[in-house]
């Protein structure tokens, strides 16, 4: 007889490679780059006029379509 689960798939796979060692380390390595990326890349970067920037975005079609598919307008 088949043994019914009482976890989803999904979840059971995550709690099985978070048991290995190995994999467990390179998963939290990964989440922690993720993380570090995230923090940094809301710091401003010095000497960018912000209103010339979005500007730019405005006018420029190539460059509007690329911050519509990277999160929506620039903000200012």
């Amino acid at each position: 007889m088949e043994q019914r689960q009482t976890r989803p798939r999904l979840i059971q796979a995550m709690i099985d490679a978070f048991s290995l060692p190995d994999l467990r380390g390179k998963l939290l390595f990964t989440l922690f780059i993720l993380v570090i990326f995230r923090f940094v890349a809301q710091v401003p970067t010095p000497g960018v006029d912000r209103e010339a920037l979005a500007e730019v975005f405005e006018n420029n079609q190539l460059f509007g379509m690329l911050d519509l598919f990277s999160g929506g307008p620039c903000a200012t």
